[in-house]
């Protein structure tokens, strides 16, 4: 059965999708301007209207990946679920690598592709188990998620071969599933693909990275939690696997986060380091808060990436500005010039306007762009009492203090200090100090189809918390009372589960002060002098190797390159030699060349033997045709001659053997 389904939880999802779909398709007509990696030459009437020569293109791919969106926070079956899940997937491909004539956009798109292609695999197969072990034999929500289909499951056990070992069928089909949200939400060990989707243009990124394909993994958690709570009670490893992969996430990218220069870089390290605090608090049972979390994080990382690419935007034109006038102005573009090239790094592109390092002061050449991108840093970083982003990883903190899963939130709190402090050196390297370049020296604020959104945006990365502030609360949950929980709360006791209630606990809030707090101002430390001339960064100084591993994201992608990639390629070429030089296709080749031969054989004995007997038959008939068509010559007197000597010949041949008998 396919139809559509509304409810409070992805109600809230309708809201949010819909409304930060409508800012990135606003801002997307002032962002794809014509790209600088083009040549000029080649669209000439694209470079004179200032627009992308593909523009109407990237508009059809963004919508179908609205679409795909849309469709699935309302499909009302897992089947149409995955069925929007895979588009979205093919708009990925397309839109990271929108920019094809760049190799790197190329080889991401295909990284993006193939690796949520493992995840959703594995995905498929839960959905295959699901779809024969329920009592129904149906993937729609409303029966899979009825708790008679689910006590079902609980009781079911079933055998893994692979591993010998058995486990209840409901707890083996909530793993395999989770693996697609390991996929689509860049969890490890399947997060190597969201960093290189920044490939892609900005707008793309906010899609992926904020309103659509990432929010889709964890909505999956979401949508089938009721599945992974019942497999949580009957065998409590698969829940903490989830939570597990969540929390190590979370960790595993903020640290990768604070050694990187490429500014979309640390929000993409971001948005998975983020993703994982909503899948560790799933899979410890904090259903409100991961879902608070997911929808807050939409709209502050959404405004980071559209903020981001505003800053690239402006560095990109500032260069421009610089080369187009450079003869004129030469001797003062000469010192900054001086602070993108004398680097002890050795790695600078002083042309690459995506480097921090290219930037510095742009608050002043691009207001608009720096308060609001300072407003949802603060609301990625957790400012205390003001930012929803408080409000919703205070949420989760106090709801793993609640459970007392203690490791994990401590890991939580230590990867949020991290946030803080790398969202500070973001905004600090970026926006404050003095320009490090030509780029940022003449960096003109965006277009207002840009701008726009940004200012839009903002108010609601600062409201949406109030609808998440916990009752008990001093003074501020008596004014704003938890809205989304006394939403949700209905729904919850419809579909059977139960989530934490935890109470305030000043000691949880002093650690989200602490770590929120803490996290910006050691980042304003250490990076509030900016990089002077010669300087790489103080880190790198402090932590020497350490700091190199988490630059070099801890060699993860070398590490795939080496065994997985490797024996991958390396089995491709075993099988081209299997199949193309030794065995198949000699044989192949050899049936063929017997086939031609038996081919030819036939054709001979059809021309000699069979059409040779039926051309003796037809030369016959035609010579004793010949002969009897002299006797149709329409005379009365011949035909009456051939009938007297017809009798003539007969009464002979009748009268022979008398005329023989009696001599």
């Amino acid at each position: 059965m396919i139809g559509f389904q509304v409810d409070p939880a992805n109600a809230l999802m309708i809201f949010m999708v819909t409304f930060l779909l409508l800012m990135i398709f606003i801002y997307s007509y002032g962002y794809m301007s014509f790209p600088p990696h083009l040549r000029q030459e080649d669209y000439p009437d694209a470079y004179t209207q200032g627009r992308d020569p593909r523009y109407s293109r990237f508009m059809a791919y963004i919508s179908l990946f609205a679409t795909g969106m849309l469709g699935l926070v309302v499909s009302n079956s897992l089947l149409t679920f995955f069925v929007f899940w895979e588009i979205m997937g093919l708009c990925s491909y397309l839109l990271i690598g929108f920019w094809f004539e760049k190799e790197s956009a190329k080889k991401a798109a295909f990284k993006a592709f193939i690796t949520t292609r493992i995840g959703d695999t594995i995905m498929f197969a839960g959905m295959m188990l699901l779809y024969m072990w329920s009592i129904d034999n149906t993937l729609v929500f409303e029966h899979i998620l009825a708790p008679a289909n689910l006590e079902h499951l609980a009781a079911m056990t079933v055998h893994v071969p692979i591993l010998n070992f058995s486990t209840p069928a409901v707890a083996l089909i909530a793993v395999l599933l989770f693996f697609g949200t390991i996929g689509k939400s860049a969890q490890f060990p399947l997060h190597v693909w969201l960093p290189d989707a920044m490939e892609g243009p900005t707008p793309v990124s906010a899609l992926i990275h904020a309103a659509t394909m990432v929010s889709a993994g964890v909505f999956l958690v979401v949508r089938m939690f009721p599945l992974f709570f019942v497999a949580g009670e009957v065998a409590p490893g698969s829940m903490a696997f989830v939570a597990g992969i969540g929390a190590f996430t979370a960790l595993f990218a903020s640290l990768i986060a604070v050694a990187q220069w490429d500014i979309k870089r640390v929000l993409a390290y971001s948005t998975i380091a983020q993703l994982g605090f909503m899948i560790a608090a799933l899979g410890t049972g904090a259903y409100v808060a991961g879902l608070f979390h997911l929808i807050t994080h939409a709209f502050f990382k959404a405004l980071l990436f559209l903020g981001s690419g505003s800053v690239i935007h402006g560095v990109e034109h500032g260069f421009h500005h610089a080369h187009a006038h450079g003869d004129a102005h030469g001797d003062s573009h000469s010192a900054h010039t001086s602070h993108t090239i004398v680097r002890k790094d050795g790695n600078l592109d002083p042309h690459d306007p995506q480097d921090m390092r290219n930037m510095g002061g742009l608050l002043k050449r691009m207001p608009i762009t720096g308060w609001t991108f300072i407003i949802g840093g603060m609301a990625l970083s957790g400012f205390p009492l003001v930012t929803a982003g408080f409000w919703s990883k205070d949420e989760i903190l106090s709801s793993e203090w609640y459970t007392r899963d203690m490791t994990i939130f401590w890991v939580l709190a230590f990867a949020a200090l991290l946030t803080a402090f790398y969202t500070a050196r973001q905004i600090t390297l970026t926006f404050l100090g003095q320009p490090r370049s030509e780029g940022a020296v003449h960096a003109p604020e965006s277009v207002k189809a840009m701008t726009i959104p940004l200012v839009l945006i903002s108010p609601f990365v600062i409201v949406l918390g109030w609808f998440g502030i916990p009752i008990d609360f001093p003074v501020l949950g008596s004014l704003f009372p938890n809205w989304i929980e006394h939403q949700l709360e209905p729904y919850i006791e419809h579909l059977h589960f139960e989530f934490p209630h935890p109470e305030f606990n000043l000691f949880v809030l002093l650690i989200s002060f602490a770590v929120s707090l803490g996290g910006l101002a050691l980042g304003w430390f250490v990076y509030r002098k900016g990089l002077p001339e010669g300087e790489i960064d103080p880190l790198r100084r402090w932590l020497g190797p350490v700091w190199w591993a988490m630059h070099r994201k801890f060699w993860v992608d070398e590490a795939y390159g080496y065994t997985v990639v490797a024996f991958t390629r390396g089995l491709a070429k075993f099988m081209y030699w299997v199949d193309d030089l030794w065995i198949i296709d000699p044989i192949i080749n050899a049936i063929g060349r017997i086939g031609v031969w038996l081919a030819v054989m036939a054709a001979s004995f059809d021309q000699y033997v069979i059409d040779g007997a039926v051309n003796a038959f037809a030369w016959m008939s035609d010579r004793a045709g010949g002969v009897l068509r002299n006797s149709q010559n329409g005379q009365v007197q011949v035909y009456l001659m051939v009938v007297v000597v017809s009798l003539t010949i007969w009464l002979l041949l009748y009268a022979l053997p008398l005329i023989l008998t009696l001599v």
